[in-house]
């Protein structure tokens, strides 16, 4: 069976109307198992014993319990021996596994749980400080104790006689009494598959035992958890095609690369949490606050890759520090456009001199295309009457809208150096090198500031460069997200503050003989 698969393979359209119909919801997994509604399932029980915890079950939990706790109708066993769950974080993975963990203990007697996380200590801090924690502050802790003792840490259900314990992420895992229910949280974190290995002849005489896993993505080390995504999205995309489904469940939450990170019609596609625990304002703080690979990894659930250090012609450790400003009203401001490399997105900027003599950088609009930036550009003229539009020559992405521009009214000046009001301000190599270096430096003295827009401060973070000369300029292709956001301010700060002057002296003189 081969592993390969693609990033941009989609199940069945009705896979996603059920999974709404029947559990409201409307975040489905990239690679998901259906529920065979001719199945009877544990799912809703373990619902009540989530919300006996505290947390009631979001649809993306209720779809994902149902389908892993279906019974085999003709033997009464669990159909799936083993259920796979890769989403990112903060989606509610540590309250399932708890629910998980709490409902086998009280559905049979003498079962037998273990938990394993990247290792020992950390195992241990969850199970205490989380697990503990939650099931001691519901209506369910006078139905359990619990025994610390180092080695032999147990969550105890005297009624049952069941217990939750926990391991360490080593060969000898799981060795000992029959195992009923394996977890494996944070995959990404184990190299190798000898927890795995342990767990599972431990459970081969027990018809109800069932190995589970979870993690968000990991790196390129992490070999287990990326072979087992790899095996998981095989057997669901081979099982939509030849309607065998296997005794193994797999459900995968994940945005390929060609979905932006910035956008959050990639985030209501990838976070099935999202509207419920999350909102997109805290998603829009971690994108701000994240490098943009470790955003990727935690986030939309991709495989972080080793990525070159941080740029150091870009002074990034200022940025954070420069943001809160607002764009003063009635100000004289300059537009500038940028595109991405792939033309997948363009961008917006505006610039405008502050009361202290900094300068304000914005985003005025970024969508995605380039088809709507030449109408909006006239929208923009219209309504502002702005000093100058800034673009990039005909070597940039952004240099193919120069003609189109032109048509629609924008006009080139005849003298470069006179521009009036409203003419286009078109940047040779020179002028962008020099606008590239003057933005770090003010970023650097402290005399720009800006308005804080998770797609601008994504692609500072992001910035990469290249060398011309003995100077340097941004580079849309090294850089690791869309840099047109950022370069699209950085030429409109150029553009107001080198070319701004001769159209405001162009202004007082005519006006002198009114």
């Amino acid at each position: 069976m081969t592993t390969t698969t693609s990033e941009t393979w989609q199940a069945p359209t009705e896979f996603a109307e059920d999974l709404k119909e029947r559990y409201g919801l409307t975040c489905p997994p990239r690679w998901g198992t259906p529920r065979n509604p001719e199945r009877q399932s544990l799912g809703p029980k373990l619902w009540k014993v989530m919300a006996k915890l505290g947390a009631p079950p979001m649809p993306w939990q209720k779809y994902v319990t149902d389908v892993a706790l279906e019974l085999d109708p003709e033997t009464g066993v669990f159909v799936h021996r083993e259920a796979g769950l890769s989403v990112s974080r903060q989606q509610g993975k540590t309250e399932l596994i708890l629910g998980l963990q709490v409902h086998r203990a009280m559905a049979w007697h003498r079962q037998n749980i273990i938990y394993a996380a990247q290792d020992r200590n950390m195992a241990r801090q969850r199970w205490e400080d989380e697990f503990w924690e939650k099931i001691s502050d519901s209506e369910l802790a006078k139905r359990a104790r619990i025994r610390k003792s180092n080695g032999n840490e147990k969550i105890l259900w005297p009624a049952t006689r069941s217990r939750m314990g926990i391991t360490a992420n080593t060969e000898s895992a799981g060795h000992g009494p029959p195992l009923d229910l394996g977890v494996i949280d944070e995959a990404f974190k184990h190299e190798d598959d000898r927890l795995e290995q342990a767990f599972s002849p431990a459970m081969t005489t027990r018809p109800m035992a069932q190995l589970w896993w979870a993690s968000a993505g990991g790196t390129t080390k992490s070999a287990w958890l990326n072979k087992k995504r790899a095996i998981g999205r095989a057997l669901i995309e081979a099982a939509w095609k030849t309607g065998e489904w296997p005794g193994v469940c797999y459900f995968e939450w994940f945005a390929p690369e060609d979905m932006p990170r910035d956008d959050p019609a990639t985030w209501r596609a990838t976070l099935p949490a999202l509207g419920h625990t999350v909102t997109e304002k805290i998603i829009a703080a971690e994108l701000v606050k994240l490098d943009p690979a470790e955003f990727d990894r935690a986030y939309l659930n991709r495989t972080r890759k080793p990525t070159p250090p941080s740029d150091p012609n870009v002074p990034k450790a200022s940025w954070p520090g420069l943001a809160g400003s607002l764009l003063p009203v009635g100000a004289e401001v300059v537009f500038a456009v940028d595109v991405s490399a792939d033309r997948a997105h363009a961008s917006i900027g505006v610039a405008a001199k502050l009361p202290d003599g900094s300068v304000h950088v914005e985003l005025a609009d970024r969508r995605p295309g380039t088809a709507w930036v030449v109408p909006a550009l006239v929208r923009l003229k219209a309504r502002r009457d702005p000093l100058l539009i800034a673009i990039a020559s005909s070597g940039a992405p952004a240099g193919s809208l120069i003609d189109d521009l032109v048509k629609a009214g924008v006009k080139v000046p005849e003298d470069k150096e006179k521009p009036h009001r409203g003419h286009l301000a078109v940047l040779r190599t020179n002028d962008i090198v020099e606008a590239c270096g003057q933005i770090a430096d003010a970023m650097t003295q402290s005399t720009v500031r800006y308005l804080e827009q998770p797609p601008l401060t994504a692609a500072v973070n992001g910035a990469r460069t290249r060398r011309v000369g003995d100077a340097w300029t941004l580079d849309r292709t090294k850089s690791l997200t869309d840099v047109s956001p950022f370069f699209a301010v950085t030429i409109a700060r150029w553009a107001l503050l080198a070319k701004g002057p001769a159209v405001l002296d162009d202004y007082d003189i005519a006006d002198s003989f009114g």
